[in-house]
């Protein structure tokens, strides 16, 4: 998924970044190139470079119980 792919916002985005950067930060291997050594950065280099993606969830609609029948 390339970054205008299935983003709705920035927002997004920084949340995709962010969860990524905290793997790395965790041991996770890094997979793309990136000149920083700074986990957010190389996060969002490898979100960029097309070899992290991430699925944005479908929100799931809860429609309220009518007590009483109303």
């Amino acid at each position: 998924m390339s970054i205008d792919e299935g983003l709705f916002n920035k927002y997004s985005l920084v949340k995709g970044a962010a969860r990524r950067a905290r793997q790395l930060q965790s041991g996770a291997p890094q997979v793309g190139v990136s000149k920083s050594m700074k986990a957010c950065r190389v996060a969002q280099d490898e979100i960029k470079q097309g070899h992290v993606t991430f699925v944005i969830p479908a929100r799931k609609i809860v429609e309220p119980l009518l007590e009483n029948g109303i």
